[in-house]
């Protein structure tokens, strides 16, 4: 529908798909699997709406998951090897771009985003990575970081564009957005 809408993008349907959200229903061995089928399907259906004029991209979703190393609910490297997996399947999968998203967590982001660069590194692909972070009412992530403390440690990391999703609405998004696009030096 979002492609029939006239969407350029659409994500995978894998937000879930990682170690500690599969962890909880005693899945987490089925990562790889799930997330590579969540992106040949929607590989699939972008291919239908592509044409040679108008190519259709597909963004290969990766959220947070339920645990954060900052509260010590798991460690970060056993997530960002989890993430590995999850991303090396979507890229086999078809997609086009790595979504890191509604990251709440600095050092998941971080984790997520070395994952992603493994993963291409393994796969010998280069595509783009783009992280979202979500900032509370409180005005920094969920445990504390701040939005610009959050740009000058992913930033480094060789992203390739920053950008906000959820928690709040889009007032109170306002500031912390303007902070990215005065501060930001990628996309």
């Amino acid at each position: 529908a979002y492609l029939e809408a006239g969407a350029d993008c659409v994500e995978t349907n894998t937000f879930g798909a990682n170690l500690a959200a599969l962890g909880e229903y005693d899945i987490a061995a089925q990562v790889g699997e799930l997330a590579e089928a969540g992106a040949r399907i929607a590989r699939s259906v972008a291919d239908e709406f592509s044409t040679v004029d108008r190519p259709r991209f597909v963004l290969g979703s990766v959220g947070p998951g339920t645990k954060l190393p900052t509260l010590g609910h798991i460690e970060a490297t056993t997530i960002r090897d989890g993430y590995q997996i999850q991303i090396e399947a979507m890229i086999r999968g078809g997609i086009d771009a790595v979504q890191i998203e509604t990251c709440q967590d600095l050092q998941q982001a971080k984790a997520a985003v070395i994952a992603a660069k493994r993963a291409r590194r393994a796969l010998g692909v280069d595509l783009p990575i783009f992280v979202s972070i979500t900032v509370e009412t409180t005005g920094t992530m969920l445990v504390g970081t701040e939005t610009s403390a959050a740009l000058v440690a992913l930033e480094p990391l060789g992203i390739d564009l920053i950008g906000m999703n959820c928690a709040t609405g889009p007032a109170e998004m306002s500031e912390h957005l303007r902070v990215l696009a005065q501060q930001a030096r990628v996309g």
